[in-house]
């Protein structure tokens, strides 16, 4: 079996609605496939009704935390949330609340970039989001249409980075509130690229631990910003902590080069997901 469980649609940073993404996923030669676009659950919907036969796809959401070391600046952590009941009203909520910061903080950005003489409009960004989750790939695009830069990876080091006086940091979810939220709405919560060094400030082994006495089940260890020694680190720290391990590309389309497919999970990482969730189940023939 092939699995990829982290890829986004257009409903948040991809760049493919969610019946293409699927589409993609079976002609790659997927057999499963998460879906988990940033802070919402807006594509379960189309995905269950466009689901190619034979692809099982998995709802799922990737929730933005922060880990607040102590005496230090918080760290910016994603949290992958597989097979929640989408109507628990603590998690809507906590979705409802990520929905309104994104905006807030996607419109102060582009004010910024405006008021440098970059040209590019809040109003037309939101349109082209097809209301979806707007964030900063939106805001990225958009610079790219306007000829500022050649790429969305440009636009970020450039432009949108986290030391770019354009840049907003939003009020994202406390990482360990964030996990008991996904375990009481039944799901299961997976650290995200979680030693991806290469995008910044990561957390420790200590960290990892804290989050596992909160109710973390799982670690994303091969995932294609991890090098080969971060994936042995990770592995080799989930089988210490009794953790499932899991694999993927976070794919999103034409906003990065990595293809779909491009990491995968074992059948076996994909049987714990399953054994652990209460709150939804997959789609499937």
């Amino acid at each position: 079996m092939l699995i990829d469980l982290h890829t986004h649609s257009s409903v948040s940073d991809g760049t493919e609605s969610p019946a293409d993404l699927l589409a993609a996923a079976r002609a790659a030669g997927l057999d499963v496939v998460a879906l988990t676009d940033h802070d919402t659950t807006g594509g379960w919907a189309e995905a269950e009704r466009s689901r190619p036969a034979g692809l099982t796809v998995v709802p799922g959401m990737e929730l933005s935390c922060r880990w607040f070391p102590s005496g230090a600046p918080p760290i910016s952590v994603h949290l992958l949330a597989y097979l929640f009941d989408p109507d628990h009203p603590a998690l809507a909520a906590e979705r409802a609340r990520l929905r309104t910061e994104r905006l807030d903080r996607g419109e102060r950005i582009v004010a910024a970039l405006a008021a440098a003489g970059y040209p590019v409009v809040w109003e037309e960004i939101v349109e082209r989001s097809g209301g979806g989750v707007v964030g900063r790939p939106h805001v990225a695009r958009a610079l790219v249409e306007a000829g500022v830069v050649e790429s969305v990876d440009a636009a970020f080091s450039d432009l949108l980075h986290h030391r770019s006086p354009y840049y907003v940091a939003k009020a994202d979810t406390d990482v360990l509130d964030g996990i008991a939220l996904v375990r009481a709405a039944g799901g299961v919560p997976v650290f995200a690229h979680g030693l991806a060094t290469r995008r910044g400030r990561v957390v420790g082994d200590e960290a990892i631990a804290t989050m596992v006495a909160a109710g973390l089940l799982g670690l994303e260890v091969d995932h294609p910003d991890h090098t080969p020694e971060e994936r042995a680190h990770l592995r080799g720290l989930a089988a210490d902590l009794g953790l499932l391990v899991t694999g993927s590309s976070d794919y999103h389309g034409t906003n990065k080069t990595t293809p779909i497919a491009a990491c995968t999970t074992d059948p076996a990482g994909w049987e714990a997901v399953q054994a652990a969730a209460t709150g939804a189940a997959p789609y499937r023939d």
